[in-house]
Parts: C-alpha cells; sequence; structure tokens
C-alpha cells in the first residue's frame, strides 16, 4: 500500500466532509460491516465493506466525488486503495477520524 504522502486519495477531517455533503452531489460509502452500518450511519450512506469493494466497484460512482468512511479511517483508507488499484479516476476522500469523529462532532446518525 502507498504511504500517506505518494497516496493519490485525499484527506479530510468530519468538517471538511459535512461541509460536501451538504452542498450535494458526492457519494458517501461506509466500508465497516454491515452490522456496524445498521447501528448507526452518516445519512445517506451506502454500505460497502472494505474487503467486498473490488466485488461491488460498480455500486460506486464515477462521475462525483466519493467519500469513504469507515469507524477511524483505517478500513475506509483501505477501500480507497482498492478503489484506485481497481481505476478509479475521480476525486477520492478518506475521512479522516470516521464515524467516531463524526459522531464526537455531533453530526447526525441515520
Amino acid at each position: 500500500m502507498n504511504s500517506s504522502q505518494d497516496s493519490s486519495f485525499k484527506k479530510i477531517d468530519v468538517h471538511e466532509a459535512k461541509k460536501m455533503i451538504e452542498k450535494g452531489d458526492v457519494q458517501i460509502i461506509d466500508s465497516r460491516e454491515a452490522d456496524e452500518h445498521t447501528e448507526g450511519h452518516v445519512p445517506d450512506s451506502i454500505n460497502i465493506p472494505h474487503m467486498e469493494t473490488f466485488n461491488r466497484l460498480s455500486e460506486i460512482e464515477t462521475n462525483k466525488p466519493v467519500l469513504f468512511i469507515c469507524k477511524s479511517g483505517q478500513r475506509s483508507a483501505v477501500a480507497l486503495e482498492f478503489a484506485i488499484a481497481a481505476g478509479l479516476t475521480n476525486d477520492l476522500y478518506n475521512v479522516e477520524g470516521g464515524h467516531d469523529a463524526w459522531t464526537e462532532s455531533g453530526y447526525e446518525l441515520d
């Protein structure tokens, strides 16, 4: 896997992610397991566990920015690397701190 500096995705915090979501026209991928997603997730996020990224590439938008989020930012970074390795070239973002930081910031979950 690439080091952070060589990575072809951008890292953003939950506040930047929230602003992008409020502007609209982004896709949110929850890279956690299905049971974690069910317990609470960023509104409108699609659950694609990180190890299923390759098999579910067709569900990831290619014409808009995509935000990947997990519990803390580790699995979403792995999912992003998989997406890049599979050839996705649109704007891809890892939400640093993940759902932990999202919840700590007081942002809503579905």
